[in-house]
């Protein structure tokens, strides 16, 4: 199983909106929980959000929400990343990640996860 692609990144203006996409292959991801993690030049990996299994849980870190917002569609093993209101400090390479774990969606650090998209480039131009 892997986290094959993920796609809908690129150049936005200052409070305009983006949807990323990510797609699984291999082995249903249906029974895992999802995330969305971001990387900036420099920066350490950060968890932006995270949703259960069935979709009816989701987490979001404090500088994203009530803008971003993560879904799933677990008949095509798809996760999705709908950012508005995107500010220059969202501009970063996301990328998706799948747990196997049954643990509740919380706050994730990079060892929760346990298959990696690529990732997609976000910029956004003031």
């Amino acid at each position: 199983a892997e986290c094959s692609w993920e796609s809908g990144g690129g150049l936005v203006q200052v409070g305009g909106s983006l949807r990323l996409s990510c797609a699984a292959s291999g082995e249903t991801l249906r029974m895992y929980r999802m995330a969305w993690f971001r990387q900036a030049p420099g920066k350490e990996r950060e968890h932006v959000a995270a949703i259960s299994w069935s979709g009816g849980s989701t987490y979001y870190a404090d500088s994203v929400k009530g803008r971003f917002t993560i879904s799933r569609e677990n008949a095509k093993n798809m996760v999705y990343l709908q950012m508005n209101s995107l500010k220059p400090e969202d501009a970063a390479v996301y990328l998706c990640g799948a747990d196997r774990s049954l643990a509740v969606v919380s706050a994730m650090s990079v060892y929760d996860i346990d298959y990696w998209g690529k990732g997609t480039q976000v910029t956004v131009s003031q």
